[in-house]
């Protein structure tokens, strides 16, 4: 799953292509036309197709943000101001081409749901090979409820204040740090991969309890966060089986990985275990995380 480097890249690089630009038609794939049919909400959420389309043909983008994990367009057309938020969800990823056969990657040009054609000429298409990700169409990000209580962006000022603050709520005490860092209300944007990798790095075990941990083990938990994202994003995101950059690229973060699907560790030479915690693969070293 596109994590928040992967989704960082993807908003670079679709950015320069659709700001300032109208949206002039908006196209869904056979699929998505089919599961609305079906009362299923196939990617374009919680709105039928062409109340989409008319809230969204005809107004500019204004500007792309990323926040955790969700790309964000703000729309404006007239006095009407719009926001659509995307989620990647396990495999999907946009791509600004002039043609869908540029598309590089066949997977993404097959699969693809919904297109954005812009005044530019150019095509703002959302990919998704198992179309778990999810396209809204909404008056204002307070509208969409994971948007509530979400932590502040990892690298802003206030998020460790923030993250030590949650710690200490009664419903974390008991439960993994590595369960508690995935949860977007404590750190925006971790995910499993760079929640192991931080772990790692700060030689603490997935299964700690959060109230186990000492304030200054605590910390060293979110700076590896902060920095292992900050890797992250300068290598471009993990490309280790479907993500991809706007360009159809891959990222190069997994010539980085200590523990995630490696097998021995690259500190003592001992073999590193995977156990499921909280529902995820975790992978850890027993030897250097305590």
């Amino acid at each position: 799953m596109p994590e928040l480097p992967e989704v960082e890249h993807v908003k670079r690089g679709i950015e320069p292509f659709v700001v300032n630009q109208t949206i002039e038609d908006v196209v869904f794939s056979d699929k998505v036309i089919t599961g609305k049919k079906e009362n299923r909400d196939t990617i374009i959420k919680q709105m039928d197709l062409s109340m989409f389309k008319n809230r969204t043909k005809g107004y500019k983008i204004t500007r792309v943000e990323r926040r955790s994990k969700y790309i964000l367009l703000y729309l404006e057309n007239d006095s009407d101001r719009r926001v659509i938020v995307s989620h990647l969800g396990m495999t999907g990823g946009y791509f600004v081409v002039n043609h869908l056969d540029e598309i590089i990657v066949p997977n993404y040009k097959k699969h693809w749901h919904v297109n954005f054609k812009l005044s530019s000429g150019k095509q703002l298409i959302f990919s998704d090979i198992r179309r778990f990700g999810e396209i809204r169409n909404v008056d204002d990000i307070t509208a969409y409820a994971s948007f509530k209580d979400m932590a502040p962006e990892p690298f802003d000022e206030n998020a460790l204040a923030h993250y030590q603050q949650q710690l200490k709520l009664g419903k974390y005490k008991n439960k993994p740090i590595k369960q508690v860092i995935l949860d977007h209300k404590v750190i925006a944007g971790c995910g499993n991969i760079y929640a192991c990798e931080a772990l790692f790095n700060a030689r603490i075990h997935p299964k700690r309890t959060v109230q186990s941990l000492s304030q200054k083990e605590q910390q060293r938990v979110f700076e590896a966060v902060v920095d292992v994202l900050a890797l992250g994003i300068e290598q471009g995101g993990t490309s280790i089986s479907d993500y991809r950059h706007a360009d159809g690229k891959t990222g190069h973060m997994q010539d980085y990985l200590n523990v995630y699907k490696k097998k021995v560790c690259p500190v003592c030479n001992g073999p590193i275990e995977t156990e499921v915690i909280a529902g995820r693969n975790s992978h850890f070293c027993p030897n250097c995380q305590k």
